[in-house]
């Protein structure tokens, strides 16, 4: 169990000390959330929602598109509201957590999305009017 920590940490460049903490909170937060699962990102450590490919933060990204709608949401996403619900607990009990996500995600620049997808390419697109 000490290796794996070990690795872990290393990992991640945290202390061994900072890992088993960081792992009881995740821990903790997945008994108190439903569909709630963590995850390493090109971001960080993050909550994702259980089941998809989706961090709780773009799940709200998305709830904001729809003007708050749970329903639309989960309809969207082909999920019961119950689970796009739960997205909404975790932010709302941890809303820096999310803030933060959402700025960063906001304030990325097409060579901040290259430097983490090498394979991002520019293209253009014109419109062409209909008769």
């Amino acid at each position: 169990m000490v290796r794996r920590l070990k690795r872990i940490a290393n990992r991640h460049g945290w202390t061994p000390s900072d890992t088993s903490a960081r792992l009881v909170e995740e821990g903790l937060r997945r008994s108190e959330f439903a569909f709630l699962d963590f995850r390493d990102s090109p971001a960080g450590r993050q909550a994702y929602m259980q089941g998809s490919t989706l961090a709780v933060w773009e799940v709200m990204f998305l709830l904001r598109s729809y003007k708050g709608n749970i329903a639309a949401v989960a309809k969207h996403l082909r999920w019961p509201d119950a689970k796009v619900r739960a997205a909404v607990n975790y932010a709302e009990a941890f809303p820096e957590e999310i803030d933060e996500a959402t700025a960063e995600n906001d304030s990325a620049d097409f060579e901040t999305l290259k430097r983490m997808l090498p394979q991002a390419a520019t293209f253009a697109s014109r419109k062409t009017e209909r008769s």
